[in-house]
């Protein structure tokens, strides 16, 4: 897959914190409750911590209670990108960064009274937030 932010592995080890990379290029994810963004209510905008592209508006953010930030729909359909991921035993939805391919968390069908039924759980460490003004 080819993307519109290319970038070598070198250049994403020196852009991105170790534990960003972890998450980010190497499908990691960090631990549940540890997430700086977990709690954050104020309003704005969530993008790309590889690249910045834009991801999530504040009032798709729900409290899930999984340990993650979760939010029931992106910005817009084509900011992300939905893959198969079989890995861990699991069948899951891999969600990425359409922007850069960056690993962004999953996305699961039990996001019960939420408009979309939609649960983006991803990891804070590849979230940048931004408050509004």
């Amino acid at each position: 897959m080819t993307y519109a932010v290319e970038k070598s592995d070198d250049e994403w080890r020196e852009e991105l914190t170790p534990e960003q990379y972890a998450v980010l290029r190497q499908a990691g994810t960090e631990r549940a409750w540890t997430g700086e963004l977990l709690d954050e209510s104020r309003a704005g905008l969530y993008t790309c911590a590889a690249c910045g592209s834009e991801l999530f508006k504040s009032g798709t953010k729900f409290d899930s209670h999984c340990g993650w930030p979760s939010f029931y729909e992106s910005i817009r359909p084509d900011a992300v990108q939905l893959l198969d991921d079989s890995s861990h035993g699991m069948q899951r939805t891999e969600v990425r960064c359409a922007n850069c391919g960056s690993h962004l968390g999953h996305v699961f069908p039990d996001g019960f009274g939420t408009p979309t039924g939609d649960r983006y759980c991803m990891n804070s460490l590849s979230l940048e937030f931004t408050p509004e003004s």
